[in-house]
């Protein structure tokens, strides 16, 4: 006999844990959840090769409103999340994002600037010798200045956070099997099963699409073609003589990023937009460090010039080559397909925010607390990217 559940999610990293958790609450009891999830160990996920960390600073309203959910649920966590008196162990760490500005960037840095304003988040604009007064170890002469996160912005332990989801969403009744989904079964305009690769067939009220880099490939079974590639990204984990003390996370104009890490530092850049293709290796490119970061390590803090590299890893951004915004919720095409695809790196911080909204859809039929429709197909189908400027 195949089974049957009310809700299937395909994907049991951030975004799918957090649906789960929140469709958990949101359903009325005896309703039935399965994630599938195929790999266990969660070890190659973009959630714990993740930089683990979450901001405000978007250029996107909807992407503003969602982050600042996320920091509201991880205050909450340990409460929320506990199971039998157990909080989970987040470790979020709220020292901020920077975001730093040439001259020419700096109309940019105060347009987006006045959209977080307006959202409510907690940032200011730094002029050069504010910025150089505040962090007397950053090299400022080439920059106007940059934009600070006061609260609610830093880092944490993504696979904490992401076990105490799951542990709390099995907890109120959720389902969880390691099993690799090859197909999504289709008639009409809707999904009446989900196929498993070992031939288990599972019949499904609502499949959500929470499959990371694997979204469009499952999505191609359903006859969509989602614009969302695998792009691989590299961190490194030096030491320096420099503390850089009350660093927090730090954009630079050239599209470095770094942030404290224990005694020492991660930091990393994304390829050039001709170098960054379709990938799903996890391998780190040989002198990338020492030829790339390191000089612009140096030109921005010279107490890193002594920088020496611990360890360094790969992992993969689904990336929606659209807009570089997350398509979220139903296919006009495919009634009971909801997707949650294409972060573009801001999955764990947006995970919280997207998890509620999907269960909303699900119980609700539509958006009960933020407005998340501008987010949804119907801007790719017509070809209206919602492009957001400030992506790491």
């Amino acid at each position: 006999m195949t089974e049957s559940f009310d809700v299937v999610i395909v994907g049991g990293a951030v975004v799918g844990s957090a649906a789960a958790y929140f469709l958990a609450e949101a359903l009325p009891p005896g309703a039935r959840v399965l994630v599938l999830e195929a790999d266990p160990s969660y070890a190659h996920c973009a959630t714990t090769r993740s930089l683990a960390s979450i901001r405000h600073q978007f250029s996107t309203p909807e992407n503003v409103r969602m982050s600042m959910f996320g920091t509201a649920f991880l205050r909450e966590a340990p409460r929320r999340l506990a199971v039998n008196g157990e909080a989970p162990l987040i470790g979020f760490v709220e020292a901020g994002y920077l975001f730093l500005a040439s001259e020419a960037g700096w109309p940019t840095l105060e347009r987006n600037h006045a959209v977080q304003r307006a959202e409510g988040a907690e940032v200011v604009l730094l002029r050069r010798d504010a910025l150089a007064a505040r962090f007397p170890w950053l090299a400022t002469r080439d920059l106007a200045g940059g934009s600070l996160g006061l609260a609610g912005e830093g880092w944490l332990d993504a696979h904490g956070l992401m076990q105490g989801l799951q542990r709390k969403a099995k907890a109120l009744g959720v389902t969880w099997r390691h099993a690799r989904v090859d197909a999504l079964v289709r008639v009409g305009s809707r999904i009446v099963a989900v196929h498993m690769a070992d031939g288990h067939l599972v019949a499904c009220g609502t499949v959500i699409n929470a499959a990371g880099t694997g979204a469009a490939a499952l999505a191609r079974t359903a006859g969509i073609e989602l614009p969302v590639q695998a792009r691989k990204r590299c961190v490194f984990h030096f030491r320096s003589p420099e503390a850089a003390r009350g660093c927090p996370l730090v954009i630079d104009p050239c599209g470095l990023y770094f942030r404290p890490e224990g005694q020492g530092f991660l930091c990393g850049i994304a390829p050039a937009e001709a170098e960054d293709r379709e990938s799903n290796d996890f391998d780190v490119p040989a002198r990338w460090f020492e030829e790339r970061l390191w000089p612009l390590l140096a030109h921005r803090v010279p107490g890193f010039e002594a920088a020496r590299v611990l360890s360094s890893w790969a992992g993969h951004y689904d990336v929606n080559l659209f807009d570089h915004n997350v398509i979220l919720g139903a296919h006009p095409g495919v009634d009971n397909l909801l997707f949650a695809n294409g972060f573009s790196g801001h999955g764990l911080q947006q995970a919280p925010a997207v998890g509620r909204a999907l269960a909303e859809l699900v119980a609700h039929g539509g958006f009960r607390t933020l407005d998340l429709r501008a987010l949804g197909w119907q801007r790719v189908l017509e070809q209206r990217p919602l492009r957001e400027l400030n992506v790491v």
